[in-house]
């Protein structure tokens, strides 16, 4: 009988973690509940919004395979969309790249997950902001969690939402600007990007305070 080997390195473990209702629980035992996770989409691309979103999950109807969207496919993301909207309290919000400009990425960000998280058609008692920062004007309890997309399963239900909510913003984009080829790239750095920026210049989606902008 073979016997698995352990890791060379037993401080990195084999498995990669994956979000639970912890965070969830604990705040509900604590008398907060209903509990919103919130996220956003978009914070270093060269073109196109910034988008968030915040979820309030059913504790009884949890979306299987939640997970940080970066590490789910395109379909994965699609289908659990779905079953997320089908079944949570769902709230989506922009911050565009004139918005952007105006501020700075950060404050444009925190500001979606503001009006996202008012947005909610019920009132979040408390929320799980993914990062380090709370978002400024939040009238309710909240709490900054470090890599909360592979942590919290409301976090990873609103990296999700934001993430295929700008894909598909980016896409309908593209039929605007075709030059850029925003539906395959969503608006980031790529070397097709960056091709199409040097033989069309920017059009009004791209981040003017971000490079290479800022030397146009």
């Amino acid at each position: 009988m073979s016997r698995r080997k352990s890791p060379d390195s037993p401080l990195f473990p084999l498995e990669l973690p994956v979000p639970d209702f912890s965070f969830e629980a604990a705040a509900r035992l604590d008398g907060f509940w209903p509990v919103a996770g919130a996220d956003e989409a978009g914070r270093g691309p060269l073109a196109g919004p910034v988008v968030a979103a915040a979820v309030i999950l059913d504790p009884d109807a949890v979306p299987a395979g939640l997970n940080d969207s970066k590490l789910l496919t395109a379909e994965q993301r699609e289908a659990l969309f779905k079953e997320i909207l089908a079944t949570a309290t769902v709230s989506i919000a922009s911050s565009s790249a004139t918005r952007i400009d105006s501020t700075d990425i950060l404050k444009a960000s925190l500001d979606a997950m503001r009006r996202a998280v008012h947005g909610l058609a019920t009132a979040a008692r408390f929320v799980l902001v993914d990062g380090r920062d709370v978002p400024p004007g939040l009238s309710c309890h909240a709490k900054a969690v470090v890599k909360g997309d592979s942590r919290s399963v409301s976090i990873a239900a609103a990296s999700i939402v934001a993430k295929v909510t700008r894909d598909r913003m980016m896409a309908r984009a593209d039929a605007t600007f075709p030059a850029y080829g925003f539906a395959l790239h969503a608006g980031y750095a790529t070397e097709k990007h960056r091709i199409a920026i040097d033989s069309h210049g920017p059009c009004s989606l791209h981040r003017m305070t971000f490079r290479p902008f800022r030397q146009i």
